[in-house]
């Protein structure tokens, strides 16, 4: 029990706390108030500076409604062809906006549209108001998903990022919150959030062109999103993501002086990231890791497999040692596939860089009393 006690809070420690890889001495991004480069998957640590410090997100918050949006369609809960309806709340949204009127009807797909591309504050709302029936109860499930996801400084009063005193987040958390979106929303994220342009209401005489405040999706290699903000008191903030030879970067800058600057600047974080490291897969997701004993089953091993690719993100310039040890938490039939049966624990150099849940690659069927009592019988036979 002691085992699968320290087990467990090992792996909390891991989600609660991204690994730091290092960046002593560096000062990238100096006209940020708050900055941080993060690996997607492992949410490793690559680079940060005041990255906890409370700040204004403007539209950045919309990264948290795309996330509670995406886990409404992926519980089935909402689905891409539905029909929503505009309420006089949500029209009366002012900012950035797809001038939805009051009663107008639009697909779930076209108002990730407008949220994802045109950053419209009535598409935020009218999304929130169908997913939890109100928009005071979307925000309520803003907070509760940050606090689910272990954000250390964040706290919302609105779905847009329109400001209000009490409307913040820091550089980390928006970095997790990227991360999470990006897992959940996986292709189906990018097909949007990669376009530079597109269009709503194309089948009517109100077609509306869409397009993106994420410049660098022209201008940066490998960039296919994730979301911009602005206001007077947030400054120029941005969350972006690109994807180079299998790594995935997450680089954030908030409170940035003017556009042209918070572009170089977040494009100077990733070059860094790019630069510097690179993903190392030890296992596919799926491959069999090691061959496990185990008694009492109609099987005498089970292959152990992990839930997703296990990978570290390296410093081209330095040799690590890598290793890795599986801890198992139930190996007591029956279990299913998929069943989780322990953490596989990464080590570079022995410290602690990651945790993955390991499971069984088929369902093992526990034995019968009759085939227990026969075998205890045959063994002393």
């Amino acid at each position: 029990m002691l085992k699968k006690i320290c087990v467990c809070l090992c792996v909390v420690m891991l989600i609660i706390f991204p690994i730091n890889v290092s960046a002593e001495g560096l000062k990238l991004a100096p006209n940020a108030s708050s900055s941080i480069l993060i690996e997607a998957s492992t949410k490793q640590v690559l680079y940060a500076n005041n990255e906890k410090q409370k700040l204004f997100p403007a539209s950045t918050t919309k990264i948290m409604t795309m996330i509670l949006m995406f886990e409404a369609i992926n519980k089935g809960k909402l689905k891409w062809d539905d029909v929503l309806t505009c309420s006089a709340y949500a029209a009366s949204m002012g900012g950035s906006q797809v001038y939805l009127e009051e009663g107008e009807q639009m697909s779930v797909s076209d108002l990730f549209k407008a949220i994802s591309i045109a950053s419209a504050n009535d598409a935020c709302v009218m999304m929130g108001e169908r997913i939890a029936g109100t928009n005071d109860g979307f925000v309520k499930m803003m907070n509760e998903k940050a606090k689910e996801l272990k954000l250390v400084n964040t706290h919302f009063m609105n779905a847009t990022g329109l400001h209000d005193d009490n409307h913040y987040t820091c550089a980390q958390d928006l970095a997790i919150m990227a991360s999470y979106l990006i897992k959940i929303g996986d292709k189906k994220l990018f097909e949007t959030t990669s376009l530079y342009d597109s269009y709503i209401r194309e089948n009517s005489a109100q077609k509306f062109w869409l397009v993106n405040t994420n410049k660098l999706l022209k201008s940066y290699d490998g960039c296919d999103g994730l979301k911009t903000g602005y206001t007077k008191e947030a400054g120029y903030c941005i969350v972006s993501t690109a994807k180079r030879n299998g790594l995935r970067l997450i680089a954030v800058v908030m409170k940035e002086s003017e556009p042209k600057v918070r572009n170089q600047e977040i494009s100077q974080l990733l070059d860094y990231g790019f630069s510097l490291y690179e993903n190392v897969t030890l296992f596919k997701k799926n491959e069999v890791i090691e061959k496990v004993k185990i008694s009492n089953a109609k099987e005498e091993y089970v292959e152990i497999v992990s839930k997703q690719d296990v990978i570290y993100v390296k410093d081209k310039s330095k040799e690590d040692k890598i290793t890795y040890q599986i801890n198992y938490t139930n190996l007591v039939p029956p279990f299913q596939k998929g069943d989780t049966l322990g953490y596989l624990l990464l080590f570079r150099n022995n410290e602690n860089i990651a945790s993955y849940v390991v499971s069984s690659n088929k369902d093992i069927k526990a034995l019968s009393l009759g085939e227990k009592l026969y075998n205890y019988f045959v063994q002393f036979v």
